[in-house]
């Protein structure tokens, strides 16, 4: 098996002074990943107090594993898997309904999607409204980036849920945005 690409992190240095024990590294360290990490578990939370606890356990997870981290790799995407972690750890104890689809009930809908003029924060408000399971694969998939398998792995679900769970939330999100051009007319 080949290796994996040599990676040099741009924040090799802190994160090497953070391996010391170095006090000002871990803030340093947190204040150029905070923001973008609560971020992540607040999409997948959408609790404000929760992301904020997800995100002190995830850094305190971190720093404490600090020596563990390979540099060979970058520190962003390393501290964001225990920040998803962490987050669908809290999201598990809240029990998100998914409804479990053998694969074989996975059919691709077409949804029409409408040209609307959202910003961010009002798109972010619909997502906010989702149920948990379909804001949460919604947001792995979307945003984080993650396939539908990697989804599945993570939740302890079939690929084909992760599917259509996906899918349900693209038709719950068009509905709610649908519903608030009709209200607003």
């Amino acid at each position: 098996m080949a290796e994996p690409p040599i990676y040099k992190d741009v924040n090799s240095a802190i994160i090497e002074r953070c391996k010391k024990g170095e006090k000002r590294a871990f803030y340093e360290l947190y204040q150029l990943y905070a923001k973008a990490m609560f971020n992540i578990s607040l999409r997948i939370l959408n609790d404000k107090s929760e992301a904020e606890e997800v995100l002190q356990d995830s850094f305190l997870k971190a720093f404490d594993r600090i020596k563990r981290y390979d540099p060979r790799f970058s520190f962003g995407i390393w501290l964001k898997k225990i920040v998803i972690n962490g987050s669908l750890d809290a999201l598990k104890k809240k029990k998100p309904v998914l409804v479990p689809l053998e694969e074989s009930y996975y059919v691709q809908e077409d949804v029409s999607e409408e040209q609307v003029d959202f910003d961010v924060n009002t798109l972010k408000t619909f997502i906010g409204e989702l149920p948990d399971g379909y804001r949460t694969i919604l947001s792995l998939y979307l945003f984080e980036n993650y396939a539908h398998k990697e989804i599945a792995d993570l939740l302890g679900i079939s690929e084909g849920t992760s599917k259509s769970q996906y899918n349900r939330a693209k038709k719950k999100l068009i509905e709610l945005i649908k519903q608030k051009t009709i209200h607003e007319r």
